[in-house]
């Protein structure tokens, strides 16, 4: 597997700036391959924009930011499970590990 977290964010979000000073690092730590898409990069967003749909088709429920893990991101992907909205790092770390590990489980 290749799994991979996918960060969804807007430029203007404070929360998701805050969050970027730490979760590339906690993702990658973790093993996972890291993508960051801001809302506002159109040709990176209609890229990932799959990803997103396929968990919120009209992106009402998604936080800021959303966290996606998923397997092949930019092939036939999986999704494996996410991380919505701010956190601490520690939090951020204990969640990511929670969707790696529910994963592992159902295989």
């Amino acid at each position: 597997m290749s799994l991979a977290v996918i960060k969804f964010s807007s430029e203007e979000c404070g929360i998701c700036h805050k969050m970027s000073f730490y979760d590339q690092k906690v993702a990658e730590e973790l093993g996972l391959q890291f993508i960051d898409v801001k809302m506002q990069d159109t040709a990176t967003y209609r890229k990932y924009r799959k990803v997103l749909l396929t968990q919120y088709p009209d992106k009402s429920d998604m936080g800021w930011p959303t966290y996606i893990v998923c397997d092949a991101p930019e092939g036939e992907f999986q999704i494996i499970g996410e991380v919505k909205g701010g956190h601490p790092k520690g939090e951020f770390r204990s969640r990511l590990q929670e969707v790696l590990n529910s994963a592992a489980n159902q295989n």
